[in-house]
């Protein structure tokens, strides 16, 4: 296979990952370390709570759809452009937040931000899919990502609210834009081309993935799962920390408990597949959705806002998160061998849009400051995809 640049990539694997593991963690952490904050922002914007949302929405959307336009653009231009504008597109925005209270350029910053971390991301694992396919280091580098992005979650609120309440909010958009310029250091003599010249004539043909059924029953179950999670986080800041009393260390900790039974989960997850297949994961995720729904409308009407009536509830919907994502990329593309990068790119592009547009509809319409628009988005949503698996299978018995 030819390569644009003639430098092997001959890092060990723990060389690797630390040229690697960063862009990951960075793309992640600028949706979880803010969290903690959350709360006090429309004080600090002199807006709405409403205003503040956007400012989780369009990240979100932003970090699923980029990868339908930087995914064909790293094929064409290369990884390391990409990843070295991403990098330097995420950095300049983040100190930017850290010295604005305009509520309008806030949300144009985080929609920046998640522009180049979509960028970065983007161009990180094309270069794991170029470098490691044929490798067996393959499924280590793999399930490594995966953990980190698994712990994050966790880790992210909890280092989000020490920080802010040791230097201020202003220092958590400082704290994401050092180590990506770090990076950016290291990368420009490390981060050499990997993109091989046959990708630049690659077709991408998005109308039969769109056209296919399985490909929205299960794009759908995956946008049920994570939107479920966006409109937790969306939420729980104010339900925990407003409406419960707890302070931005109690609720960051109470937070990662979710984190840690997807974790937990997470390790059982493909015994679990191979025992009930794709179609028997989704059903059971989206039933955990819809039992975690019912005891959350319980818990209001029993606790009000407090801690019992938010996360055990949580957590028997964090299980039925991890099944449903175990599967849905592998329902939603298992007929698209031959278009693998057009069709992943696609899954998670609409995904981010089901979850940024209807997560952010639950959290503005219902009460934000209670579990409806959780219990609302995970219900209904688990109910279409329940009907949709439905109509599928029926589809595929006279087939």
């Amino acid at each position: 296979m030819r390569i644009r640049d003639p430098r092997a990539w001959t890092y060990s694997l723990p060389a690797a990952l630390l040229l690697l593991a960063p862009f990951n963690i960075l793309a992640s952490l600028g949706m979880d370390i803010y969290l903690p904050v959350v709360p006090a922002m429309p004080a600090i914007l002199r807006t709405t709570p409403d205003v503040v949302q956007l400012t989780l929405t369009v990240y979100m959307i932003a970090l699923g759809v980029g990868q339908v336009l930087f995914g064909p653009l790293s094929d064409r231009i290369g990884r390391r452009p990409v990843l070295i504008a991403g990098a330097v597109i995420f950095a300049a925005a983040s100190l930017g937040l850290a010295i604005t209270t305009s509520a309008p350029l806030f949300v144009a910053l985080r929609l920046v931000q998640a522009i180049g971390a979509s960028a970065a991301l983007v161009a990180l694992f094309a270069t794991i899919r170029d470098v490691y396919a044929d490798r067996p280091e393959s499924a280590v580098i793999y399930s490594l990502m995966n953990a980190m992005l698994a712990f994050v979650p966790a880790l992210g609120p909890i280092a989000g609210a020490l920080i802010a309440r040791a230097f201020g909010w202003q220092a958590l958009f400082v704290a994401l834009a050092l180590p990506a310029i770090a990076m950016l250091f290291v990368a420009l003599p490390k981060w050499h081309e990997t993109r091989p010249v046959e990708a630049m004539a690659q077709k991408r043909a998005f109308g039969p993935v769109l056209a296919s059924p399985a490909f929205w029953t299960y794009t759908l179950a995956f946008g049920a799962a994570m939107g479920t999670f966006f409109v937790f986080f969306s939420t729980a800041p104010r339900i925990l920390m407003d409406g419960a009393g707890l302070s931005e260390l109690g609720f960051s900790l109470a937070f990662a408990t979710a984190a840690l039974v997807m974790i937990a989960t997470a390790r059982f997850a493909e015994r679990l597949v191979e025992r009930w297949g794709i179609a028997g994961c989704t059903v059971r995720g989206m039933a955990l959705l819809l039992s975690g729904a019912a005891l959350l409308v319980l818990g209001q009407h029993l606790l009000g806002a407090s801690f019992w009536s938010l996360m055990p509830p949580m957590w028997l919907m964090a299980v039925g998160i991890v099944l449903t994502a175990s599967v849905s990329a592998n329902g939603a593309l298992q007929a698209f061998a031959h278009a693998a990068g057009t069709a992943v790119a696609l899954h998670f592009c609409v995904q981010s849009l089901i979850t940024g547009i209807a997560g952010t509809a639950a959290v503005v319409l219902l009460d934000g400051t209670t579990v409806w628009p959780l219990a609302g988005y995970a219900a209904l949503m688990a109910a279409a995809t329940l009907l949709m698996l439905a109509r599928l299978t029926r589809r595929s018995l006279r087939d």
